[in-house]
């Protein structure tokens, strides 16, 4: 992947076209998110992520999406207000997307040819804790799951792919985030 990736049409949460030019030269943690989700409670670390490394060249892009489990069932409207008034999420936010099947948004097409297989903790298996609440899992490459997080660096190129339930701050994310910079 190169700058190619910040060429591809996206939308802001208040429904302006863009693209993520305004972006190129920052590294960059990609994360599909959702209001109603038991991960939910990301955001609030999301935010602290971004206010620690966003002097340094880092952003957060927060990308709704209601493909699992109906979890991001609000407006654009309702997700600003929700983002804002619950977590103070000050990083930016866009329209709600498709990150998986038919409808998914050219963003995270290129994003999961890229990276297929998402990195987890040791331990981890939260495709089985899905498996286990009676939900069954997307299949690699596509994202398994609210909150999956890509990391990109600032010349466009997909540096790693974060399981859903990996914290924001996990070791594994901040030492990934420390070495882009």
């Amino acid at each position: 992947m190169t700058a190619a990736l910040f060429d591809l049409p996206v939308a802001t949460l208040d429904g302006l076209p863009t693209t993520l030019k305004p972006w190129l030269g920052k590294v960059l943690l990609v994360v599909n998110t959702a209001s109603k989700c038991g991960l939910t409670p990301q955001y609030e670390v999301l935010v602290k992520l971004y206010d620690r490394f966003k002097d340094r060249g880092f952003e957060v892009l927060g990308f709704p999406a209601n493909d699992f489990a109906g979890q991001e069932p609000g407006t654009n409207e309702e997700i600003a207000t929700f983002c804002s008034a619950t977590f103070g999420v000050d990083f930016p936010m866009f329209a709600k997307i498709a990150v998986t099947g038919p409808d998914k948004h050219p963003l995270y097409k290129a994003l999961t040819a890229e990276k297929p297989e998402a990195r987890t903790l040791p331990g981890s298996d939260f495709r089985a804790a899905l498996t286990g609440h009676g939900i069954t899992p997307t299949e690699p490459p596509e994202v398994l799951w609210n909150f999956e997080k890509f990391l990109i660096g600032r010349d466009g190129t997909v540096l790693d792919r974060f399981s859903p339930d990996t914290a924001p701050d996990a070791d594994i994310i901040v030492q990934a985030i420390e070495k882009a910079l």
